[in-house]
């Protein structure tokens, strides 16, 4: 991994992706071909593809063939994709702009956007259990993972506690715990899904590692959003800024400041980091790391 940049890693993984991220799509000239067109639609608008990207880069980590762990990666990303076509509609962020192009519920209506959430929810599971590339005693726990930590007590309970307490004080460990389910626990099914599509010996060990990683660099992530909501603009960032403050929503810049949400999105990167020691060959991902830290969009 040394011999090769950040950004020319990042290019093969991204590539790699992509080139397989549509194979599995039913056809459009059908009766309900406008479901499937408006999931390529937001699945191909873009966006870092940083979840998928993990996915390789921690089964290679582990000592697993990228090949191994390419369909999970393409599952991680359609999940990713569900979640921002629901948090678009009107009933909960109500955003027009998603990566510099009207939101899915603009381009398609508001019930075909949500059919084709519904869509990208379940074509993981389908993926993962008809991979014929996935080692088969990685199928199960890639599917629980993705299941447990995108349900109620991963990414979509911290999007109920979002929606429901907008309008209430929330405590501080109330709004990180928000965040390690909303943002963490996608990126934590993504790194264990690398682990274990890699079959290591020490795969107990890595998975530890990986949730550890995964945890504290989803609190990262999600503060430098926070920041970037309010120091970005729509033209650099693709999607509206000033939202969270017109949807009078908690975030961590509302709550600590400017300056405190800085310090504290450096002290989770560095937890991050910290987590990546037992692992041989990390330095792309401690790169990847770093580079989302300072990241402009």
């Amino acid at each position: 991994m040394a011999e090769q940049s950040e950004k020319e890693m990042l290019e093969e993984y991204t590539a790699l992706v992509e080139s397989r991220l549509y194979d599995v799509f039913p056809p459009e000239v059908t009766p309900q071909g406008e479901v499937v067109k408006a999931a390529k639609y937001s699945l191909s608008a873009g966006g870092k593809r940083i979840r998928p990207v993990l996915v390789l880069a921690f089964c290679e980590m582990c000592g697993g063939k990228r090949e191994n762990a390419l369909d999970a990666a393409c599952a991680v990303e359609y999940m990713h994709t569900y979640s921002l076509i629901h948090d678009d509609l009107p009933c909960m962020d109500n955003d027009d702009l998603r990566r510099g192009k009207p939101s899915c519920h603009k381009a398609f209506g508001e019930t075909t956007a949500l059919l084709a959430g519904d869509m990208l929810a379940i074509l993981p599971f389908e993926t993962i259990a008809g991979s014929a590339s996935i080692p088969d005693p990685a199928k199960a726990k890639c599917i629980h993972a993705l299941a447990h930590l995108c349900g109620a007590e991963g990414m979509i309970g911290g999007q109920q506690i979002d929606t429901a307490e907008a309008w209430n004080e929330l405590a501080g460990d109330v709004l990180i715990s928000m965040y390690s389910m909303k943002t963490s626990a996608l990126l934590k099914a993504a790194c264990l899904c690398g682990v274990y599509c890699a079959g290591s010996g020490d795969e107990e060990k890595y998975a530890e590692a990986a949730a550890e990683y995964a945890e504290a660099l989803g609190l990262a992530f999600q503060i430098v959003d926070d920041i970037l909501d309010v120091t970005s603009s729509p033209e650099v960032l693709g999607k509206m800024t000033g939202s969270d403050a017109d949807n009078d929503k908690h975030t961590f810049v509302r709550m600590y400041g400017l300056a405190k949400a800085g310090e504290t999105a450096k002290e989770y990167t560095e937890k991050a980091m910290n987590a990546l020691e037992c692992f041989e060959d990390n330095e792309f991902v401690k790169m990847l790391t770093m580079s989302l830290l300072g990241r402009k969009k």
